[in-house]
């Protein structure tokens, strides 16, 4: 046990200590920061001020009493705005202010004061035939989507008022004019406790939970997987291997490299996590999440912890089989040829998850979820937005500790024969020859 701390103690310094780590974290960290910042930096130079409110007026016509009840549903649901986005922590969010001209006027001259520059737009209605209502245009060469969206909402209030010629109060207005959302749910998600009370919420940030975790599985993985059998290949080319060989042994050694390394990767993967997460608790993504309706309180931490715990085992499976075939490599040049087939399962693993993550109940993905390789994604997908039994769970999880504890005794065999072959890469039938004559 001594022998294994200090092989994972060098080899987590040894990896930590050298300038390629360091720069290439703080880069990626840089990156990070860069971009998760440019949505704030965008806003915050194209500015959202009053001075930058949007003028507009109201052509004349035969629907301007429409037009007018139009104006004075935007400013209620502007003021409404206004006073939610106050009472955040942070204002850089608000929503482009319409400042409205008194009295109607013609086209033409509302065209006239858009050419001077007085007027930022107007509001024209147009008939659409007998009892219907008119057709809404804002004609602008101002691009403000916010403000469309206010002028869209508070025409079809004004809309369904007229429509129920005041039989309706303001609420049942409100409740009509509120688009329905319908959540997709399989018969076995129905009061299981899948999602939470908000329906759709809980659903999208598990969604997002389980598409990251993929995605960092996935990359960790290919670098991870890389290091290990890079490092036993480096070590191998040197002769270091020789002396290595004859003070640990090489179950000791592999599993020493292949710990050390998977705590190499957890550090650099933990420093983004901070980056990520000091983001999320800023003033400017609490808004741009609840804009979103996205809570980090309605995350499902179970998912989390077993997503950590397949991505555990599933390194601990691809490590095994990286450090083997790094030990029958003789050159670094040889090694992503040799490897080729540990990045087909990695990719199918992914491939297979992502292309399956809007069907988490299909039959690929429930098979999928009890094969070694792909495991660590399908089930987590499974987990995550589908529906599994806390037995499939378990079954899966064993069947993985079975794969590790045999391609741990097979890698430990091919290890142990294989580092110490030089020149051509040994075929399949030498490697079974000097294994049978290696007992652990």
């Amino acid at each position: 046990m001594n022998k294994l701390g200090a092989v994972i103690a060098f080899t987590y310094r040894n990896k930590v200590k050298t300038k390629s780590f360091r720069i290439t974290t703080l880069l990626l960290a840089v990156l990070l920061i860069v971009a998760l910042n440019i949505p704030y930096a965008i806003q915050l130079f194209s500015g959202n001020d009053e001075e930058g409110a949007l003028k507009l007026g109201i052509a004349t016509g035969s629907y301007n009493e429409l037009a007018q009840q139009i104006s004075e549903v935007a400013v209620q649901a502007q003021k409404q705005q206004t006073q939610a986005a106050s009472a955040t922590t942070s204002n850089t969010t608000a929503p482009t202010q319409i400042d409205w001209q008194a009295q109607p006027r013609s086209e033409a001259e509302l065209n006239r004061l858009i050419q001077s520059k007085e007027l930022d737009g107007y509001l024209l209605l147009k008939g659409a035939g007998k009892d219907a209502f008119p057709t809404v245009t804002l004609v602008s060469d101002n691009d403000a989507a916010s403000a469309q969206t206010l002028l869209q909402s508070a025409a079809q209030t004004v809309k369904l008022r007229s429509v129920a010629g005041g039989q309706l109060n303001e609420q049942q207005l409100q409740e009509l004019s509120s688009p329905v959302t319908i959540v997709h749910q399989s018969p076995d998600q129905q009061g299981s406790g899948g999602t939470d009370d908000n329906g759709r919420s809980y659903t999208r940030e598990n969604f997002i939970l389980v598409y990251i975790l993929m995605i960092l599985f996935f990359i960790s993985l290919t670098m991870t997987g890389n290091m290990v059998a890079s490092e036993i290949t480096s070590e191998k080319s040197s002769r270091v291997m020789e002396i290595l060989i004859t003070s640990v042994s090489p179950l000791t050694q592999m599993f020493g490299k292949i710990i050390g390394i998977f705590l190499v990767g957890i550090t650099q993967m933990g420093v983004y996590a901070v980056v990520v997460i000091a983001h999320l608790f800023l003033p400017y993504y609490q808004d741009v999440l609840a804009q979103f309706n996205l809570h980090v309180s309605n995350l499902s931490w179970h998912v989390a912890v077993l997503g950590f715990m397949f991505y555990i085992l599933g390194y601990f499976l691809y490590s095994t089989l990286y450090a083997a075939v790094g030990s029958i490599v003789s050159r670094t040049e040889d090694l992503g040829q040799a490897v080729s087939i540990l990045t087909v399962l990695t990719l199918a693993a992914f491939y297979i998850g992502i292309f399956s993550i809007s069907n988490p109940n299909s039959l690929i993905i429930r098979i999928a979820s009890y094969v070694p390789f792909f495991a660590p994604t399908t089930a987590l997908i499974r987990i995550g937005l589908g529906t599994i039994a806390w037995w499939e769970v378990l079954v899966s999880t064993i069947i993985l500790l079975v794969s590790i504890l045999v391609c741990g005794w097979i890698s430990t065999k091919i290890y142990r024969t294989g580092v110490l072959m030089y020149g051509k890469r040994p075929t399949w039938k030498e490697l079974r020859r000097a294994m049978k004559a290696y007992k652990i």
